[in-house]
């Protein structure tokens, strides 16, 4: 019976997981990088990041758990120094990265590389307000594109009435056009007409 004891066996009695997650841990805080299997990356995840919270402690009772977790004082002492310096400062958790290498040749094993993650925290405040501001900047064009629709027939309306009425402005324009020269006409036929009276009287003078 697995009594008080929670994890994975890892195929070994207890005290060889133990040894092999300890050994693991202290890989990992040396090279900052180790490829293994993923049950054993998973397992020892929690291992870590319980070092790096003692570490942002950085109590004296902080430091003794970390070297009874790893047994090395030059590692735990390195870890500390880290931490004071500013790194995982931004952090706070996933302090770890696993990625996927596929199976191992032979017992077909899923291989991992896991890793230490020392890049600064990418904050999240500075995405949220720009996809707000494309959120809102949007909403604002589907009801630009609603009232354009109703503007655009209004204008086409009185595109049609303002061709309508240079059309009749041009027909009336004719007709006062075609008026003038009637009257033009008219009063050159009544001068050509009392141009010629006068002529004819002198004519019917001489005839007498």
């Amino acid at each position: 019976m697995r009594h008080n004891y929670k994890g994975r066996k890892l195929g070994t009695d207890f005290a060889h997981t133990k040894a092999m997650k300890k050994s693991l841990v202290n890989a990992l805080f040396l090279n900052d990088r180790i490829k293994t299997i993923e049950s054993r990356a998973k397992e020892i995840r929690p291992d870590v990041d319980k070092i790096i919270t003692w570490a942002k402690r950085g109590d004296l009772h902080a430091r003794r758990l970390a070297i009874a977790a790893l047994g090395d004082k030059e590692l735990v002492r390195e870890i500390f120094e880290k931490v004071e310096q500013g790194m995982w400062q931004d952090r706070q958790g996933g302090y770890t990265r696993i990625m996927k290498l596929g199976p191992r040749k032979g017992d077909n094993a899923p291989m991992v590389i896991m890793e230490l993650v020392t890049e600064p925290v990418k904050k999240k405040e500075e995405a949220k307000p720009a996809a707000k501001k494309a959120t809102k900047k949007a909403a604002p064009k589907k009801v630009e594109a609603a009232e354009e629709a109703p503007k655009e027939e209004a204008a086409e309306a009185k595109a049609a009435e303002a061709v309508e009425e240079s059309a009749e402005a041009k027909a009336e324009e004719a007709v006062a056009e075609g008026a003038e020269e009637a009257a033009a006409e008219s009063a050159e036929a009544v001068e050509a007409e009392k141009a010629d009276a006068p002529a004819e009287e002198d004519k019917k003078e001489k005839a007498e």
